[in-house]
């Protein structure tokens, strides 16, 4: 049975080699531009799943991501760590000196950002796809224009990689989670789960929820503060932690909800990170 899989980006795209890495068979790749429109496609049916990229070990979190899941009710059901490789290419039968722009994902260019410091003759210019600005290189024939992309994406839309692994961390991994629609939890293999909280901004609340979870055994692997616009002074949490026993993370649970304001569960999935 076909899986229609979204992906922030297109074919070559990092979003894309985890789709191949999850799925590495009769998977159908539904491309979008951006990360509501991935969000739209599951919500209107055109995609079963979707793939999102929540955080990367340089550039950090990705916010509005995390509200997206919040806001559409989105359901995690999955996580996968990608090693990332950043790479400059352009066109053949060109040099660093060469090129006049730098064009890819923000987050693509912020993970890079010491090496464009030692080329300030560089503009970097922010597009909305890494491997979509290697295509369309190749496809208009920019001279003097070069993308930050994958060695797929290189390989994939043949162009010449002037500069490997330019990301300022060489150990520069990125989390990705697959979400869906609110369904049943599917228990099989379960040991991790992220929940969105409020609290108010009362000296010792945090340190309580925290107090709870290390009393029961269970590993917090993220903690992520946002506020509250609505209400001045209050903060929203998003935890992840893993656990070893269904039935004890169930009764955290219970607890954490006479503790906090308006717990939400966003998903129970299997650990990505072994």
């Amino acid at each position: 049975m076909e899986i229609k899989v979204a992906i922030q980006g297109i074919l070559g795209s990092f979003h894309h080699q985890v789709a191949e890495k999850l799925y590495p068979k009769s998977v159908s790749i539904q491309e979008c531009m951006t990360f509501n429109s991935l969000v739209n496609s599951i919500l209107g049916g055109d995609a079963a799943i979707g793939i999102m990229a929540l955080e990367n070990s340089i550039a950090g979190s990705i916010l509005p991501n995390y509200n997206l899941i919040d806001e559409n009710d989105l359901q995690i059901i999955g996580e996968h760590y990608l090693d990332i490789d950043m790479n400059l290419m352009a066109l053949k039968d060109q040099k660093i000196e060469d090129i006049s722009e730098v064009h890819s994902h923000p987050i693509a260019l912020l993970q890079c950002a010491v090496f464009f410091n030692k080329h300030p003759h560089i503009k970097i210019i922010e597009s909305v796809d890494t491997a979509e600005t290697a295509q369309r290189i190749k496809n208009n024939n920019l001279k003097g224009i070069a993308a930050v992309a994958s060695s797929v994406a290189a390989e994939m839309y043949d162009l010449e990689i002037l500069e490997k692994n330019i990301h300022t961390i060489k150990t520069n991994k990125t989390r990705f989670v697959i979400v869906k629609k609110n369904s049943e939890i599917t228990l099989d293999n379960v040991n991790k789960a992220s929940v969105k909280f409020s609290l108010l901004d009362t000296p010792g609340n945090l340190a309580s929820i925290l107090n709870v979870l290390n009393d029961f055994g269970l590993n917090v692997t993220k903690i992520q503060s946002v506020p509250i616009i609505q209400k001045p002074f209050e903060y929203a949490f998003f935890v992840d932690f893993i656990f070893k026993e269904y039935d004890s993370f169930l009764e955290v649970k219970s607890i954490l909800e006479t503790m906090t304001w308006e717990l939400k569960l966003l998903g129970v999935y299997k650990n990505g990170n072994v």
